[in-house]
């Protein structure tokens, strides 16, 4: 039985942690088709503290009643031994969120005679923002790369850092994420993401905050990090903020909304162009009709206008919100187009294929073992 380990931030926690979505997705397929699967984060971790600090302890729990067989290890940084947690893997994914010391420890383990094939999962803007946070992580060891998107593997194959680069996005876990037309609409519009960092407060505003204003809309709005400023500002709009929403809850707050909205944050629509984001796989998979602001599609990954809506501006984004809410069907038919466009190319499940096959071109063929083996 191939046996995979991942290292990560958390796995329990998606508390301003959205990587968590994506990784446990791929683990939980990775389960299904048959391999043995160990999670592993470290103790104390920001993310976990700040859920349990706002919802108790049993809230890092939460998780495990959807993703029920996948372990992880809680471990101190000072104490874990990497010859017993690797011992018989064949394939380690390290997430770039990661310590640069552990990631140093990794490299020099593989470096060593580490039998599997270590690989760089990257998924965040900091290489083309700011290159030199990248720059403190020894990657000499590493087998491979993975961006998460082609403008930040080019980024990687500039710079020299990696032996083999591949782009590998992010994807929505179809087993999670999933239309649920027996909820009833509450709601216009729901729009779940988080404030933080000031990367796109005043496109939350032209985008969101004016338009739902504007066009009287029934709206909720689910995240954290809203400065009392920014929740001010939501009220002021006629929009509840409802706080933290788990991430494995989202289909169940989509069901209930008739429209949601896509607002990424700056360095991606300017600086990585072709890199949608998480939000936007998990949205169209849930069956919601999704309009968005603008970031550039270079890849292809969808059909605009046909999957979502784009709006240039804030006054685009009115009229979407206005068309959507007066035609019941035009919305049905852009749901069930962005619905069929992840199933068809953006599940977790097509990630993994991916994996395996980057994995069988860096030499280590994981392909063998038939899906049905899995318990």
């Amino acid at each position: 039985m191939p046996r995979l380990v991942l290292f990560c931030h958390s796995l329990r926690s998606d508390w301003n942690h959205g990587n968590a979505h994506f990784l446990r997705g791929i683990l939980g397929e990775a389960r299904r088709r048959g391999f043995a699967v160990t999670g592993f984060e470290p103790a104390l971790g920001w993310s976990a503290r700040k859920l349990a600090r706002d919802h108790g302890e049993a809230a890092l729990d939460a998780w495990s009643a959807v993703y029920p067989e996948l372990p992880v290890v809680v471990y101190d940084p000072a104490r874990l031994d990497l010859d017993r947690a690797l011992a018989g893997v064949d394939l380690v994914l390290v997430h770039e969120w990661n310590g640069p010391d552990l990631v140093a420890r990794l490299a020099a383990h593989r470096r060593a005679g580490g039998r599997y094939l270590l690989l760089f999962h990257d998924t965040h803007h900091r290489m083309a923002s700011d290159p030199a946070a990248i720059g403190r992580f020894d990657l000499d060891g590493f087998d491979g790369v993975l961006a998460f998107g082609a403008i930040l593997r080019e980024a990687y194959l500039r710079r020299g850092w990696g032996r083999q680069v591949f782009t590998w996005h992010e994807a929505a876990d179809l087993h999670v994420f999933r239309p649920m037309p027996e909820v009833p609409r509450q709601h216009d519009l729901v729009w779940i993401g988080n404030w933080g960092d000031e990367e796109r407060s005043a496109e939350l505003g032209e985008f969101l905050i004016e338009p739902v204003r504007g066009e009287g809309l029934a709206a909720r709005v689910h995240g954290v990090r809203y400065p009392p400023a920014a929740q001010r500002a939501l009220a002021a709009a006629g929009i509840e903020f409802a706080g933290y929403l788990a991430n494995f809850r989202v289909p169940l707050a989509f069901a209930a909304a008739r429209m949601t909205v896509h607002v990424p944050r700056r360095p991606y629509a300017r600086i990585l162009p072709g890199i949608p984001t998480i939000r936007v796989f998990e949205a169209l998979a849930c069956g919601i009709p999704l309009i968005s602001a603008p970031w550039q599609d270079s890849e292809g990954l969808f059909r605009p206008g046909e999957d979502f809506l784009f709006a240039a501006d804030g006054e685009a984004m009115r009229r979407h919100l206005r068309a959507l809410r007066g035609d019941p069907e035009g919305a049905a038919v852009l749901a069930a187009s962005g619905r069929a466009r992840v199933e068809a190319r953006h599940s977790c499940a097509h990630r993994f294929d991916e994996l395996l096959t980057i994995a069988a071109a860096l030499g280590r063929d994981l392909r063998s073992l038939p899906p049905e083996a899995a318990g």
